[in-house]
Parts: C-alpha cells; structure tokens; sequence
C-alpha cells in the first residue's frame, strides 16, 4: 500500500484507507461476528507469509475473511474517517446472518433465519390460499391446484447472499452517518472503493469513482465501475422526473448539449431524456432554460451543479449553493459488486488486484498501470516481502510527477495528478508473501 497526500488543498488527507483481517462465526446459539478487535489474532495489516488461502476457524466455529478498503472523501476528511473505522463492522454484522450457510455448501438459504425451507402439504396449503385470494389457484385437490413443483422454493447462489450483504452494510454505514454526523460532528462525504476475499473468492464493492483492476499474465481485468453524473444519467434523470420538486422550480432533468438560451425559445435543439440514450430534437420551452439537473462533460460534469460523484456515503446536508435544494436525493449509497473466483485460474506471483482512488486514475490508463506493473515486478527480488509495496510506491510516482517549471509532470510532459493518490497492489497467488 502507498499514498501520498494531495497539493495542499486541504489541511488533511482526504482519502483514508483499512485493511484487517475478520472473524464471523457463530457464538452462544447466535451468529456474531467479531473482528478480533481485542484478541492476539487481530492484525492492523496483513502479515508476511500469509496469502489468500482462507481457511475455516474451527475454534471459532467461523469463517475469516480478508477485508482492504479505500474512501476519498470530499468537502471534509469526516466521513471518510469515519467509514475507514467502521465500515468493516457492518461488514460483518451482515456476514453473521450468513455465516452457517457459507460454511455448508448443501444447505439452501431458507426464507427466514432460522427456519429450515418447508415442502410440506401444509405450506402448500398456505400458499395456494393466499394465491387464491389472488383469484389465481384453488383449494388442494380442485382441478385449478397447480402441480408441488409450482411452490418450490427459489434457490440463491452463495455469493449472492455476500453480495447483499455488502449492499446492507455500505446502507447501514450512510445510515449511521446520517445519525450521527451532529454528533460527532462528520463532515462531507466519500467514495468508497471495499475487497473481501472470503472462502476462495474476491468480492469487490464499489461507490464512487475510485476503480479496482485485476492484472493477470499482462491481462486486464475491470473489477469495478466509476459512478459519474454522466455513467449515471438516467438514473439521476427517471429520479427528477418521477419526483419534480426535488429539483426546486431551478433544474430541468431533461440534458441538452450545450446550456439553452432564452433567444431560443420556439427554435429545435437536440435533448436527451431519462428513456433515451440517443439524441433527439424538441421545441425549446420556458421550462427548459432552467440550469440542467447534470450539466458538464468527463471529470467537469456535476450533479446540480455541484458534486461530481454520484454514488458513495454521507454528503446527507449537501444543498446546491446558495440555496435549500438538498442534493442527497440523487446520490445513492449503493455499491456495484462484481466478483471473482480465485480458484478458476492459475495466478503468478506478478498477478495482482490493483485498488487505487482517482488520483491515480485521473492520469493513468488501465493499460499504462498494467504496463508498470508488468516491467516493475518482474525486477524484484521474487523473496522480497515488500515487493508490492515497492510496486504501489511506483504507481504513485508515476502518477504524481516530477517536479517541472512549477507544475507537476509525468510521461510525455503530461500534467500529474494534483489529488489525493491511495494505491493497493494486493497479490492473488495463494501462500505468496504479502507486505
């Protein structure tokens, strides 16, 4: 892991970053889960010798997950703080409900905790009166009673149950600092960029515009998507469109490639609505010369004027300026969870998952990333356990620049990032030494 702290923007260092290793497991007739916050197992980062090979606590009675996390905040450091110290603990509240599922791969998620899926004449019999209120199905044994198959239960995959659990814990973390941001007194919002690997398999929880790729024999592999105003346009539209008065008598949701003038009443202009993703002409009208709800293009677009990312966690006060129209409406706290199953391939030791914030992204490429880590690895000592450490400190460099007639420069006397940059280069062969 390295980092360096933006141009002096801020007085401190917005993006903010964890990496444990947690414990669920199942306790006194209940399913915990503990992150080893006060036990000799807990580490603060993942120790030499110790790769992605997890294997089950039977002590414990649980599962051990390894967890890395990077938020960039904005508009304060207090949120990202806050998430850095917390957000594993949602994590595995919501893991606790599943853990004795995990453990067992034959046992089917049943409907309610606790219960054990039911194929009796009885739950039948439940079923079909309720459908029956539905004027769909008859009593048990009328010509209408569909055959048993029809109330089979739906069979979820495992790691779908991960993935809402993931989903759970980042809404139960904005949530919580919506509760509490007087309190404490958490300032802004974050971005937030989370990796577990958990029995085999990386999930990967992103929201926000900070990016996760895998690199594997010099292939790249997205692991992750950025949530700009303008990936999410439609959304940021249907949403002003169903419910107006979130926009406060100012925004039109409707998009327009340049801002309407009102010496163009009556005339044509090409638009875009929530339901489109071509462009189209309309008559101008009154309505459409107010400001539009994203207006912007690539890393200048913003929502209302305002923020440039759409997904992530806190910003619960944020209104446009100089004004009441809260802006939180839009933005959503749900992450976009992708995985990959460690088990499926053959990993080097230079075959790495790369988790970065957009300081890096911002003046590198996937395939300019790739191609450092491909000739930087290779050079190290293949026994030295900061290899990858080494590896993320060059990430930074490159990205930051040398020092160059008063600006920062990188390849090709490109202007280097003058943001934040958090690097991870995370190693994905089992046993290999981690630093």
């Amino acid at each position: 892991f390295s980092r360096v702290i933006n141009a002096g923007k801020s007085t401190h260092n917005e993006d903010q970053a964890s990496c444990e290793v947690l414990t669920v497991k199942k306790k006194a007739g209940a399913i915990i889960s503990t992150p080893n916050r006060n036990s000799s197992k807990r580490r603060s980062s993942l120790p030499n010798g110790e790769g992605l090979q997890l294997k089950e606590n039977s002590e414990s009675e649980g599962v051990s997950c390894h967890y890395w996390s990077l938020f960039d905040g904005h508009a304060g450091s207090g949120a990202a703080v806050v998430a850095s110290r917390l957000l594993q603990h949602h994590i595995t509240e919501q893991l606790q409900d599943i853990v004795e599922i995990l453990k067992n791969s034959a046992v089917l998620p049943p409907t309610c905790l606790g219960e054990e899926p039911e194929n009796t004449p009885a739950n039948s019999r439940t079923l079909t009166r309720a459908a029956s209120l539905r004027g769909g199905v008859g009593a048990p044994g009328s010509p209408s009673t569909p055959p048993t198959r029809f109330f089979t239960e739906k069979k979820i995959p495992h790691e779908c149950l991960v993935i809402g659990a993931l989903e759970s814990a980042f809404k139960e973390m904005d949530l919580q600092i919506e509760q509490e941001r007087n309190a404490y007194n958490i300032s802004g919002g974050c971005t937030a960029l989370v990796v577990i690997c958990l029995l085999g398999k990386l999930y990967v929880a992103n929201a926000g515009d900070s990016r996760a790729i895998i690199i594997r024999s010099g292939e790249i592999i997205p692991m992750s998507s950025e949530f700009t105003p303008e990936t999410e346009r439609q959304r940021l539209q249907y949403l002003a469109f169903m419910q107006p008065h979130l926009l406060g008598n100012e925004f039109t949701h409707l998009e327009f490639p340049r801002r309407v003038q009102r010496k163009e009443l009556g005339k044509k202009m090409l638009y875009r609505d929530f339901n489109m993703t071509g462009w189209a002409y309309k008559t101008i009208e009154d309505d459409d010369l107010k400001f539009p709800l994203i207006y912007g293009e690539g890393k200048k677009a913003r929502v209302m004027a305002t923020i440039g990312v759409t997904r992530g966690l806190g910003d619960h006060d944020l209104k446009v300026h100089d004004s009441n129209i809260y802006i939180k409406p839009f933005l959503s706290s749900a992450p976009e969870v992708r995985v990959y199953d460690l088990s499926k391939y053959e990993h080097g030791a230079d075959d790495v998952l790369i988790l970065a914030t957009d300081g890096l992204w911002d003046v590198l490429s996937n395939e300019e990333v790739a191609e450092a880590i491909t000739q930087f690895l290779p050079n190290c000592d293949p026994d030295d356990p900061h290899r990858y450490t080494l590896a993320a400190q060059d990430l930074v460099m490159r990205a930051r620049g040398v020092l160059k007639d008063r600006g920062w420069r990188i390849s090709n006397d490109r202007l280097g990032s003058g943001d934040d940059i958090s690097v991870y280069v995370i190693p994905l062969i089992h046993g290999n030494k981690l630093s």
